[in-house]
């Protein structure tokens, strides 16, 4: 397959927002985070949402959509990746999994189908485990936003195998936890190795998703023990592919649908603006055209042409 130009990756991060200069409970601040000291010199704040280093931008995105209570993953991520305000739509913020209603436009609205339908090159870069190819052949259907989207729209669902062979990563970056939780003998692989293979992946088409969703967890505490060692898995990753990025071929969106790991002392998502960042040839364009997590799908198509 031959390498494309202007094509896009976007990394979905769940649950990390832009909060306050917080030595104590924002973790950015509390144990440091290189991806945002070493590429634009600071770290986001409340205070100072916005940051570039004059090739990437980072910047804030509303995630509350006008809507009061909580931002939750159901309807923000059929927000982000749907283009639509899905709170309003549905009445409340509703998750984790997607609302009923909102099914349909995930099916025929959503960005990776966009790329499917005009370019017939869009790719989910996550692989699923045998355990999750056993739940919905049993019949049941409760998944998150990216599972539903892409079993609706004819999205491939990656193995095990395309883990093995290179062309799919697993949703924790490095293959540890499937050992562990799941009893796979995978070669555990470095971050910054994880994040040169997505690189590489993203290269072969016009738009490439990969989620990573443990981002979420931590902010709910629910890994207190893991803590330090995924966020430093997770900064070295984001760091690597900043720094790789070949950024005048392609267009890197890091980008998120709420905000929760930033702010600790609670277990619950916050209000705060979601965070993005963008990298190489529309990162500009996108930084300043965006301002809710409904207009990202949007700039991409315009902007990543």
């Amino acid at each position: 397959m031959m390498k494309l130009m202007n094509n896009v990756l976007m990394v979905f991060l769940d649950g990390i927002g832009i909060g306050k200069k917080d030595y104590e409970f924002n973790p950015f601040f509390k144990y440091g985070f290189k991806t945002f000291e070493k590429k634009f010199g600071d770290i986001p704040s409340l205070e100072k949402t916005r940051l570039t280093n004059g090739s990437t931008f980072l910047f804030p995105t509303d995630a509350t959509l006008g809507v009061e209570g909580l931002p939750q993953s159901g309807t923000g991520q059929a927000s982000l990746f749907c283009g639509f305000n899905a709170p309003k739509f549905v009445g409340k913020h509703y998750g984790p999994f997607p609302y009923t209603t909102t099914i349909p436009t995930l099916q025929k609205d959503n960005i990776l189908v966009y790329y499917k339908e005009k370019y017939n090159s869009s790719y989910f870069a996550n692989a699923y485990p045998k355990v999750f190819f056993d739940y919905i052949n049993s019949g049941r259907s409760r998944l998150s936003v990216t599972a539903v989207t892409c079993r609706l729209s004819g999205i491939k669902f990656n193995t095990v195998s395309d883990v093995r062979a290179g062309r799919a990563l697993t949703a924790e970056i490095t293959n540890e936890r499937w050992n562990q939780r799941l009893g796979y003998k995978l070669k555990v692989i470095q971050p910054k190795t994880a994040a040169r293979r997505l690189l590489r992946i993203a290269e072969k088409y016009k738009f490439t998703l990969y989620e990573y969703y443990l981002s979420d967890h931590l902010g709910h505490l629910r890994l207190a023990n893991e803590f330090e060692k995924l966020f430093s898995e997770l900064d070295e990753f984001l760091f690597t592919l900043l720094d790789e990025v070949d950024s005048k071929k392609m267009t890197l969106i890091i980008c998120s649908d709420h905000g929760n790991l930033e702010e600790l002392s609670i277990k619950t998502h916050t209000r705060n603006p979601a965070l993005t960042i963008t990298a190489g040839p529309a990162a500009k364009e996108i930084a300043e055209g965006v301002t809710d997590i409904t207009q990202i799908k949007k700039a991409i198509i315009k902007y990543c042409k």
